[in-house]
């Protein structure tokens, strides 16, 4: 591999040969983010009902289509309505693949190091900030103007949608807060929405994502999905192949912890087209750029996240990014948002100058400040999160959320 400036030409040239080509995957096939059935919201769970999953009524919706004009709702495509006749018409091509055997379910942290982990997990911010706060919080007004960001955020957060909408996290190298970012993102839309949500992880190689969440054992995988769900299927009997979590959310992982096991860009398409009619917000954690799994999925997001370390190092290679992704189509970048994510107390980072720099390519900002608890790596507790966390956490899914319902 190329070092140095050649490298990063490369990268670029192959990100921009990908996205040009409509995102194409071995064989030629374009992946193209057609509109899936409406969404609603959730019923009351059917506590009677085996597994413990919560029935949803409604879902899915066959033969409702979003027509191309309906506000908030994703464009139809060439190609849409043959995509559509095909997935309803599964006999005309035989049956679906099925996996010889059900995979067994493994533990996300193994027995053996079980007991290294920290079991007490700590406060994202010290108890003397804590105290500080709340006494500032008792002798000032800032409880009513939080009060006030606080329900302008929801009523962004809980805006119906007409089609789920895909939200892809992404970097250009590990270690940048990816997977944080996306267990917070999903976590907020989950918390302040009442239709199904999803992360799926398109990351195979050892992703964090099933340990943020706090899972204990994965089983499925997506690859294993995209060969099982058919349209024909309840919610009921898609969230039996997925990982229950907290207020209506879901897990699709990509990978039991093994080394070696392999996610294509067929194959997390055809996980996507199954899955995305199911859920209001799908939350994608991908591989690094410039993987081909990522492309497709940037390509194909109604809103994208690109995590960068609040480093000098960071901010030159995102922002080297962004001037190849200015010469994509201009949806591509309105629809961005940078993280600066702080992995230490004092980045050294000139946020302001940075924030400056980003803007002026047609992304938007955001910045996750340094928190104890997330810095920890262990499960994400949102009780434990600081309270400025929290409040980054709340605008950053916001901002996506409006972005992805915007037609650039």
């Amino acid at each position: 591999m190329p070092s140095g400036d050649g490298w990063q030409g490369d990268v670029l040239r192959e990100l921009r040969g990908g996205a040009e080509q409509g995102a194409q995957g071995p064989g030629g096939q374009t992946y193209r983010a057609s509109a899936p059935g409406p969404v609603r919201s959730r019923q009351a769970p059917d506590a009677a009902h085996g597994g413990g999953a919560p029935r949803q009524a409604g879902y899915p919706y066959e033969g409702q289509e979003q027509h191309a004009g309906h506000p908030g709702g994703w464009p139809q495509q060439a190609g849409y309505q043959e995509q559509r006749q095909e997935q309803q018409a599964p006999a005309a091509h035989g049956p679906e693949p099925q996996p010889q055997s059900a995979p067994g379910s493994r533990p996300v942290v193994d027995e053996g190091l079980a007991g290294a982990i920290r079991r007490k997990p700590r406060y994202g911010e010290s108890f003397a900030a804590r105290a500080v706060r709340a006494l500032r919080r008792t002798l000032s007004s800032s409880a009513a103007r939080e009060v006030a960001e606080i329900a302008r955020t929801a009523e962004v957060l809980q805006r119906p949608v007409t089609t789920g909408r895909q939200i892809a996290v992404t970097s250009i190298r590990g270690g940048s807060g990816k997977s944080t970012v996306a267990a917070l993102l999903g976590t907020t839309y989950a918390h302040y929405r009442q239709d199904p949500v999803l992360f799926l992880e398109a990351d195979p190689a050892l992703g964090s994502l099933p340990l943020r969440l706090g899972a204990e054992t994965v089983r499925w995988t997506t690859s294993d999905v995209a060969d099982i769900v058919t349209p024909n299927m309840s919610l009921l009997d898609v969230t039996g192949y997925l990982v229950q979590l907290p207020d209506n959310a879901w897990l699709l992982p990509a990978s039991q912890g093994q080394i070696g096991v392999m996610l294509d860009s067929r194959a997390y398409e055809r996980a996507v087209v199954a899955l995305r009619r199911y859920f209001g917000v799908m939350v994608v954690d991908c591989e690094t750029l410039p993987a081909e799994v990522a492309r497709v999925a940037l390509a194909a997001a109604h809103g994208r996240v690109l995590t960068a370390p609040a480093t000098p190092d960071g901010l030159t290679s995102t922002y080297s990014v962004l001037q190849w992704m200015q010469g994509l189509p201009p949806h591509v970048i309105a629809g961005t948002v940078v993280v600066f994510t702080e992995l230490v107390p004092h980045s050294g980072l000139d946020l302001d100058a940075a924030t400056r720099t980003i803007t002026s390519t047609g992304a938007g900002v955001q910045v996750l400040p340094y928190d104890r608890h997330l810095a920890a790596g262990g499960p994400v507790r949102t009780e434990l999160l600081a309270h400025p966390t929290r409040e980054a956490a709340a605008r950053l899914a916001a901002d996506v959320f409006h972005l992805s319902q915007k037609r650039h």
